[in-house]
């Protein structure tokens, strides 16, 4: 699924169910998780996999991705390379583009259901965004949008933090979801991130006050991405 949502500069590895929870982690990769249960580590083990066959389709060496556990546990991407992992109940996945061509790049997974009572609360979502979630569930009810904004707010955190290397509360971005009226194929359309938050340029001109994505429900999944490109210099 993340792979109908990137643009053709990223390369992706998906993987369903346990597919790759049996590949060996790197013994530069194993410090992370070497007091996980068995679970966590399969979960783990399976990113890293999905992340090294996305780099070898990108023309980058595949070498060991370990965890920068004195950056709140961000992945340690080869010079050059941005990235993304994630992996949720029967899914995992990598993206990974050059920093020359994508200045930001951000992917979550999660299972397509409700979310549990009171998570709207912890994730602070505003009277507007609730508002909208309002309206787009009397549209579409078979869709838990609350879970798409949950998952959307996570992307934008991962695409975020390595331009400021600090938490991003939940509360800080306002999102806005809309749907792609489709003739056919799943629910998928885009969502918008107003960041309340002061940041860095992502390159020149370019601000990060406004990240937007595009989400997709498939397969008891939802999948959101973001991936900002860079731009020609003066397009």
């Amino acid at each position: 699924m993340i792979e109908r949502l990137v643009p053709a500069a990223v390369r992706t590895r998906v993987a369903y169910g346990d597919e790759l929870d049996r590949v060996p982690l790197l013994p530069e990769e194993e410090p992370a998780v070497a007091r996980a249960v068995p679970k966590r580590r399969a979960e783990h083990a399976a990113g890293r996999a999905c992340a090294r066959e996305a780099l070898a389709a990108l023309g980058v060496p595949a070498g060991p991705i370990p965890r920068d556990d004195a950056d709140r546990g961000a992945p340690v991407w080869p010079a050059g390379v941005v990235g993304s992992i994630t992996h949720c109940e029967g899914y995992r996945a990598a993206a990974v583009a050059r920093a020359a061509d994508v200045l930001a790049l951000g992917i979550d997974a999660e299972p397509h259901g409700p979310l549990p009572d009171g998570v709207l609360d912890v994730i602070h979502s505003t009277p507007e965004e609730r508002a909208a979630l309002a309206e787009l569930t009397g549209k579409r009810p078979e869709i838990h949008w609350g879970r798409v904004l949950f998952s959307a707010k996570e992307t934008v955190y991962k695409a975020w933090y390595p331009y400021h290397h600090r938490m991003l509360g939940f509360e800080e971005a306002e999102l806005l979801l809309t749907e792609e009226p489709l003739l056919s194929g799943p629910p998928q359309g885009t969502f918008s991130a107003r960041l309340l938050v002061p940041g860095p340029l992502l390159a020149e001109g370019v601000g990060p006050d406004v990240f937007t994505g595009r989400w997709i429900v498939h397969e008891g999944i939802v999948a959101t991405v973001i991936a900002i490109t860079a731009e020609p210099a003066g397009s």
